[in-house]
């Protein structure tokens, strides 16, 4: 009892102790919820129709997407994009996709695993067609073959259970297949999207008959016309009025899906000195002698630390900077010339020409990769199936033996050189491509085993070229650096208004530009890599505020400052925007003009008096409705041109003015005639309808990527 009216006379103090532990744990609970919250918050790079856009998936597509497309540009032996255009296109295919999907699933529409690989057991569906992989084709028809395909995939999956060499030269091809697969789903499911639209377009007999006739009646006229230029500007009156009204009427160009915002900014970009330049010039000389005479070129390209590594294998012209390669041709084999400057790259250049050769762009082959607990057994067992294949094995059989397909496959003279690059290792293989004869067999010795390899097919022989190149850039010092940043700081914290620096900017050697259209989805200031924290501080600052300087650039060789001048929210630009200004300005003026050179026209009935009001003559032939009519003249395209030459007979002038893109214009149809051709009630109508329905899907199209609301903050990330 004694203890209990003890803790009665604590009651206070332990209710308090009671909810200050409720407290903290409650607290501790919302903490961690917090820090969750945020943690996702920091991980948001986008926002798609509500959806939240994980950076880490994200990235991994990107990654997925870029491997896929450099594959894909490399198999066709062309240049692959930039990392930022890439970048670029994966987005909007990331975009396209989700928004296409989240309508698809609202509508009903989905695609099946046994429907994708129906398409791909037909092989004719025009996606397809694009898989770059070779071997994925049948040679003589060039469609896909489902058949080649299931071949490399077992012998992919045998080589992962047996041979881990072999799957490692196949799993780059491997994943660009499943990468094509998922986009196949993806095609699969737009087209039953726009099958859906089309089957909600239809066309009468009316419709067919006038696209009959607008493609196949052709006009030729004798045209009369005054352009707006002939007008001067000072001589039209524009109101506030007048500009309201054509922004209202031309209001629906003006929307931008996120916010845009305009900044005025100073680019300083860094530039060696005298003195650095002249360093650098001493030491390619001293280079350019080494490798005139050098044994081990390797070494000497190593030593230089040039921009373009050598591989000692004859590789195509396109491989190397275009001003190499454009140089090859001129340059005698032996001879080393140089240094000479690229001002395209700003570089320094020596470049040996080694050996010139006739080699083949495509090579076809086929392998046994043979492994052994010892060199020297697997060279054994090498041997022995050397062997037998000189006897007349069969390879498909003996490649089975090793769990391996023995299939042909393609390599282009592109990845070879990307294999020399990339190991010594792959030498002898790419010299038994390259020299092997046709059909023969070759027993080539490796570190890790054997491989017997049999080329089966040489196509496109072109030139090859053994070629050392001394490339380097001429890059400022660290004292040329400092000295230049200091100067563009001391400038930057004299000058602390806008004002301030427009007045002092030119005397000081800078030059202040404007960039009015910036987006989170620029990703970049003005086209300037490395300006992520730049583009963070545009869409952090106030209107007015001045950033600190960055660092930036490809290798931080610029500097950078910005003032945000503007900001415009999503939703309609105002007339207020600079460039929706003069849009509208120059649209409303050539309504004025237009009127003027109406009343001016008014009563003309003939191209002779025509002439006499002012106007320019002119002839203009095979004007049809389909097509808009191109005035020379003016280089200008005139759809409503086209459509009063179509209505106006034979013979006939013009019953009024019609007013153009460039000028107003009167004239008389000289001539009108059908073009050959039958009416096909049924094959217009398809037309028609097709035309319709892609007018339709992108009018669609543009509804959903309004509706989609996309949130990008990519450029957090990158």
């Amino acid at each position: 009892m004694a203890a209990l009216g003890k803790i009665r006379s604590k009651g206070p103090l332990l209710v308090a102790v009671i909810a200050l532990g409720l407290f903290a744990f409650i607290a501790g609970d919302g903490f961690k919820s917090c820090e969750s919250f945020t943690a996702q918050k920091r991980n948001q790079l986008a926002s798609i129709l509500g959806e939240k856009v994980n950076a880490q998936d994200y990235q991994k597509y990107v990654e997925e997407f870029k491997e896929a497309t450099t594959n894909e540009y490399a198999m066709q032996q062309q240049q692959a994009p930039s990392d930022e255009q890439i970048r670029e296109m994966a987005w909007q295919n990331y975009v396209n996709s989700k928004i296409i999907e989240a309508e698809a699933k609202e509508l009903g529409l989905t695609v099946t695993d046994d429907e994708i690989q129906n398409v791909i057991k037909e092989g004719t569906h025009q996606f397809l067609m694009s898989v770059a992989v070779p071997q994925f084709h049948n040679e003589k028809t060039g469609l896909f073959d489902v058949n080649a395909l299931n071949k490399f995939l077992s012998e992919y999956n045998n080589a992962r259970k047996n041979n881990p060499q072999v799957a490692e030269q196949l799993a780059e091809t491997y994943r660009y297949w499943v990468f094509k697969e998922k986009q196949l789903k993806q095609a699969l499911l737009m087209e039953k999207y726009q099958s859906m639209i089309q089957a909600g377009v239809l066309s009468n007999p009316v419709e067919a008959k006038f696209a009959f006739d607008a493609e196949k009646t052709e006009s030729n006229i004798e045209l009369a016309y005054i352009d707006y230029k002939s007008i001067n500007d000072n001589d039209v009156k524009l109101t506030d009025a007048d500009l309201k009204a054509k922004y209202d009427e031309l209001k629906e160009r003006f929307y931008i899906p996120q916010e845009m915002r305009e900044i005025k900014y100073i680019e300083v970009k860094k530039v060696a000195s005298a003195t650095d330049r002249a360093k650098l010039q001493k030491q390619m000389n001293a280079f350019t002698e080494e490798l005139r005479t050098a044994e081990n070129v390797e070494q000497v390209i190593r030593k230089s630390q040039s921009r373009v590594q050598y591989a000692d294998i004859a590789a195509p012209k396109t491989i190397f900077p275009s001003d190499i390669a454009n140089k090859l041709d001129s340059i005698a084999v032996g001879t080393t010339v140089g240094p000479v400057e690229n001002k395209a790259d700003n570089t320094l250049n020596v470049i040996r020409l080694i050996a010139k050769t006739n080699q083949a762009d495509s090579i076809q082959y086929r392998l046994i990769a043979i492994g052994g607990n010892t060199p020297d057994e697997a060279k054994k067992k090498a041997d022995s199936v050397y062997t037998a294949l000189k006897g007349g094995a069969d390879f498909e059989a003996m490649a089975k033996k090793y769990n391996q397909t023995g299939e042909k496959q393609w390599i282009t003279a592109t990845q070879m050189y990307g294999a020399a690059m990339q190991s010594k290792e792959n030498m002898p293989v790419i010299n038994a491509w390259n020299n092997g004869a046709v059909n023969e067999y070759q027993n080539v010795a490796l570190t890790q085993g054997n491989m017997i390899i049999q080329v089966t097919d040489r196509r496109s022989v072109t030139p090859k070229y053994n070629v050392a190149v001394i490339k380097k850039t001429i890059d400022f010092s660290d004292e040329t650096s400092n000295n230049i940043y200091n100067k563009f700081n001391s400038f930057v914290a004299a000058n602390r208004t806008l004002a301030d620096m427009e007045k002092n900017a030119k005397k000081s050697g800078y030059e202040i530009k404007d960039m009015q259209n910036v987006t989170t989805s620029s990703g970049v200031i003005a086209g300037i890599q490395g300006t992520r924290d730049a583009l963070k501080w545009v869409f952090e600052a106030k209107e007015g505020e001045i950033s600190p300087v960055y660092s930036c650039g490809a290798n931080t060789d610029e500097l950078l400052v910005c003032v945000l001048t503007k900001v415009h929210p999503k939703g309609y630009l105002t007339l207020e925007h600079e460039q929706v200004k003069e849009y509208v300005k120059a649209e409303a003026m050539n309504d004025k003009k237009a009127e003027m050179i109406m009343a001016k026209m008014k009563g003309v009935n003939s191209i002779a008096a025509a002439k006499q009001k002012g106007c320019k003559v002119t002839t203009v032939e095979q004007i049809t409705f389909a097509a808009p009519a191109m005035i020379a003249e003016l280089q200008a395209s005139e759809p409503t041109l086209s459509g009063a030459v179509f209505a106006t007979p034979k013979g006939k002038f013009s019953t009024h003015p019609v007013k153009g893109n460039a000028g107003v214009y009167l004239f008389q149809v000289t001539d009108k005639k059908q073009l050959p051709g039958k009416f096909d009630a049924k094959q217009y109508a398809e037309q028609v309808a097709m035309q319709n329905m892609r007018t339709m899907f992108q009018t669609i199209q543009s509804d959903m990527q309004r509706k989609a609301d996309v949130e990008d903050n990519r450029y957090l990330f990158m």
